[in-house]
């Protein structure tokens, strides 16, 4: 509600889409559970600490073991990075 009380309706799509290309979240994943979430990703080995990047939406963008890669990357993409608990 904004503070003249107009209240906004937006659909579950248009919801699903806010911050899309422009928002993302970095979020510190092992590699056990990068085969779980994604079985579509190459194989990795069990064990490892990685990174992930992903869009507003949940879509995995970019994934390393660096930190500092990941965060880089999101900069050269102009996606605003927000953190995830």
């Amino acid at each position: 509600m904004r503070s003249d009380n107009t209240i906004i309706e937006i659909s579950k799509d248009e919801l699903a889409h806010l911050g899309e290309g422009q928002v993302g979240y970095i979020r510190k994943m092992s590699s056990d559970e990068v085969t779980q979430r994604f079985p579509e990703a190459p194989h990795l080995e069990s064990g490892i600490d990685l990174w992930a990047l992903f869009g507003a939406d949940g879509t995995p963008l970019f994934l390393s073991d660096d930190p500092h890669s990941i965060y880089g990357k999101a900069q050269e993409d102009a996606i605003s990075t927000v953190s995830v608990h």
